[in-house]
């Protein structure tokens, strides 16, 4: 485990503050999320990571052959790899409790790094997530409190596996709120506000 496995940018927040992870979209870097994560969580130490796929020069976190169409053995490495890049944070942190927020393909990597660890995060606020297969949980997610916002009419991302997605989380136990609008893709003020409600006052952790 290396808390250097990705270039990435740390906000330091107060001692003993909780974690808060957050993970760009597709040709965005460490520094989209930033200053949203702080406006979000403002004592959290923040750390962003950059995707280490290059799709055309975009920075993604895993490869894909198509839209929507992933490689599914590189999602495998790449929540490996995340997944031990979180936990080395979190050994040399010792947070009060460990928050994952993520867009786009942020959003996916983070959801994949919670089926295959369930455990690693408190709370994760997914937004616009596209999981095109049905997730194995590699656990529970009973008392995780996990956020989804998505567009109506999302052309990336569409209702219905939002809709699924949210089905196979909550049959997992997890705690799941959803937030949509009637949009697109893109990010709106009401996601904002529902991502600042969830953070803060943040969901208590169960461990």
């Amino acid at each position: 485990m290396s808390k250097d496995a990705y270039i990435h940018k740390m906000l330091p927040g107060s001692p003993g503050s909780p974690l808060l992870f957050v993970f760009h979209g597709t040709g965005a870097d460490e520094n989209q999320l930033l200053d949203f994560g702080r406006e979000l969580v403002p004592t959290a130490t923040i750390i962003s990571p950059r995707g280490d796929v290059s799709e055309h020069g975009a920075a993604r976190f895993f490869r894909r052959t198509g839209e929507g169409v992933y490689d599914m053995d590189d999602l495998a490495r790449a929540t490996s790899k995340m997944a031990s890049f979180v936990k080395a944070h979190v050994e040399a942190a010792k947070p009060s409790a460990v928050f994952g927020l993520g867009y786009s393909n942020g959003a996916n990597i983070l959801a994949s790094v919670v089926f295959a660890e369930p455990g690693l995060f408190d709370a994760t606020a997914l937004m616009h997530p596209l999981i095109p297969f049905e997730p194995k949980v590699q656990g529970s997610l009973a008392g995780r409190h996990i956020l989804i916002t998505a567009g109506r009419r999302d052309p990336i991302c569409p209702p219905n596996l939002t809709t699924r997605l949210e089905a196979y989380l909550r049959a997992d136990g997890a705690d799941v709120t959803v937030e949509w609008h009637d949009g697109g893709h893109e990010v709106r003020p009401n996601e904002i506000e529902a991502a600042r409600r969830f953070f803060a006052p943040a969901p208590a952790p169960k461990r």
